[in-house]
């Protein structure tokens, strides 16, 4: 189908090329546009009329469609070139067996037979261009056209010359130049097509050295053994540049390089194939010894797996032996705790009634009341055991606790607190039944009242002493925490103002690491996209951290005591864990973590001094060092200024 003349008004633009060209050459494999001649020529079927030929071979159709449609010059359009580059590709795919030489070697001449190979050319291959447009200067000296641009009218042409030089004389451009071709056989056909397309337009050799008219136009030829050979400045040049020899002559100088560089070939692929062989070998043993050494190590890892379940098998077994023995213990002190407590009832009922018994009962009194100081001894015993083993079982995890030295103070000051408690409701107790005898006037019980009243304000007073003394250590720990967090936020703004970037640095806790979600995001979005998503993900989950309605914590007892820790069926976390994979789950959790110690109540990001290296929170020594070298740092630069 021939295109319109509308579609040759209206050119396309340079984007367009790619698919107009697939168009085009769809149309020339359905026949809509003809290529082949009856006599086996070519014609192109894009060229203006006034440029047509219908007698092209096969390989200067190819030649002239592919400058063409590879032509940089702004003057072809668009279109042009993308019909001409259709034509390379129908050509190429399905004529391709039709006009192609046997060998490269074998270039034609004008009559359509192949080039003598004894004919001396010029090598390498030179076209001489004659009777290039010239002007004269205001100084008398002539210029003319560039060799660039002949160079580039010659590549849209198709003949790919790799340059053209003008030959300039005293008088300045002579109007001559010389075109040089690759060296290579491709060189020698574009150099003949070059020169077949200015005879078959009558400006040749012979034309331009007839004598006829006035010459006109540009007249071009192949250099041989003769224009070597010519006094002339083309010649001169030529004998400059350039030597003679035959096609035979090349062929063999082509053959034994290529001889050569077979030769050279095959003697490297045998030494690399000898060298592939070694490494061969070597893998082979290298692998047969990894191997064994994978068996061994697999051998020793269930060995070492095998002892570790047996050594945890064994702990844990003698761990629950000592908490069942720790309960039992318990549940003895226990019952012999509430069996006192009944009999101390029934003594003080029967005392009522049992005035004869009196003496008796006193004395089951006492021995009830040493008896409970005993039970009450073997109770502060029992809690020793108890932190014996909450001891051993902490051995056991390997986790230990250090108590801080105020605490074990305080405590301490409790037990002795509670212990002269129990001994004053001991002292008030034997008051109440010395005071319930009918003989209390008798001098010895008096004598004994008198001395627990003594003994019980003397415990009262060693009471309110303890008292005073553990409200004096509380308000003295309570001052040291508030100097500890001065001195930690003194520690914090003067670490700010030095914009650290060392191992001791600010950290934000409770900051979203937004890497995680970037990531995830830049597998289903373009960059630009996946930072927009990743912003606006990012801002919902700040927001959420920061709501203290939001508490995705559950308690439990690690060794004894209370832990919160995250739920594994919080709705929200478990969705953006599905859709956004481990990382951000991860950093939503750690973020969690960081705010749930730092600030729980406020749920507001909080900044700490932290040891990047050691990956934990900096101590207060470690801070100070840090300032006071970065303080000597600063001074040595202000004094080396």
């Amino acid at each position: 189908m021939a295109h319109s003349s509308s579609e040759n008004d209206t050119d396309i633009s340079e984007s367009e090329i790619s698919e107009y060209k697939d168009k085009t050459y769809q149309e020339l494999k359905s026949g809509s546009q003809k290529v082949k001649n009856l006599d086996e020529t070519f014609t192109c079927p894009y060229c203006p009329k006034r440029r047509k030929r219908d007698d092209y071979s096969y390989k200067e159709l190819l030649q002239h469609a592919s400058g063409v449609g590879r032509s940089s010059s702004k003057k072809r359009k668009a279109r042009d070139k993308a019909n001409h580059l259709a034509l390379v590709k129908y050509l190429e795919k399905d004529l391709v067996s039709v006009d192609i030489p046997a060998e490269v070697s074998k270039p034609e001449d004008e009559s359509g037979t192949s080039v003598n190979s004894d004919e001396q050319f010029v090598w390498p291959w030179i076209g001489i261009v004659v009777n290039i447009p010239t002007r004269l200067t205001g100084d008398g000296h002539s210029v003319g056209e560039s060799g660039t641009g002949l160079r580039d009218e010659y590549k849209s042409r198709g003949f790919n010359p790799v340059r053209v030089t003008p030959l300039w004389n005293f008088r300045g451009h002579s109007g001559i130049a010389l075109v040089e071709f690759n060296k290579d056989w491709s060189g020698l056909d574009n150099a003949l097509a070059f020169e077949r397309e200015y005879e078959l337009d009558h400006h040749g050799k012979k034309d331009w050295f007839a004598n006829s008219e006035q010459k006109s136009g540009l007249y071009a030829w192949v250099a041989r053994a003769d224009d070597h050979g010519m006094k002339n400045i083309y010649g001169e040049h030529l004998q400059k540049m350039c030597d003679v020899k035959t096609i035979s002559q090349l062929m063999e100088e082509e053959a034994r390089r290529q001889d050569k560089l077979v030769s050279t070939l095959t003697n490297v692929i045998q030494v690399k194939n000898q060298h592939i062989k070694e490494i061969e070998v070597k893998c082979h043993e290298t692998t047969h010894k990894m191997d064994l050494a994978m068996m061994e190590k697999d051998k020793l890892i269930q060995a070492y797996n095998a002892e570790i379940k047996k050594i945890q098998s064994s702990a844990t077994d003698h761990l629950k032996k000592i908490f069942t023995d720790h309960e039992k213990l318990k549940l003895q002190l226990k019952s012999q705790k509430n069996e006192l407590e009944l009999r101390k009832v029934e003594l003080e009922k029967r005392e009522a009634h049992n005035e004869s018994e009196r003496k008796k009962l006193t004395k089951e009194i006492m021995e009830n009341a040493m008896k409970n100081s005993s039970l009450q001894m073997a109770t502060l015993e029992q809690k020793k055991a108890d932190e014996n083993v909450m001891k051993l079982a902490e051995d056991q995890k390997r986790q230990k606790e250090q108590l801080h030295a105020k605490i074990i103070q305080l405590q301490k000051q409790l037990d002795k607190k509670q212990e002269l408690e129990l001994e004053i409701q001991q002292l008030k107790g034997s008051l109440n039944v010395l005071k319930h005898m009918d003989d209390y006037e008798d001098a010895e019980v008096l004598k004994k009242v008198d001395t627990l009243q003594k003994d019980l304000r003397d415990k009262e007073q060693s009471l309110q002493d303890l008292d005073e003394l553990n409200q004096a250590l509380i308000i003295k720990e309570r001052e040291s925490n508030d100097e500890l967090q001065e001195a930690r936020q003194a520690l914090v703004d003067g670490i700010k103002e030095l914009s650290s970037h060392g191992n001791i640095c600010l950290k934000r806790m409770g900051e979203l690491d937004t890497r995680p979600f970037l990531e995830a995001m830049k597998k289903r979005y373009n960059e630009e996209e996946a930072e927009e998503r990743t912003a606006d993900m990012c801002s919902l989950w700040e927001e959420l951290l920061r709501n203290p309605d939001w508490h995705p914590f559950k308690v439990i007892m690690v060794e004894g005591k209370e832990k919160e820790i995250i739920r594994d069926d919080d709705e929200k976390l478990n969705e953006l864990k599905n859709d956004l994979g481990e990382g951000a789950y991860k950093a939503v959790v750690q973020a969690l973590l960081e705010i749930n110690e730092h600030n729980p109540s406020g749920r507001y990001l909080t900044s700490v001094v932290w040891n990047y290296k050691e990956k934990r929170r900096a101590t207060l020594k470690e801070g100070v060092h840090f300032l006071l070298n970065q303080w000597i740092v600063r001074k040595r630069k202000r004094g080396m200024t």
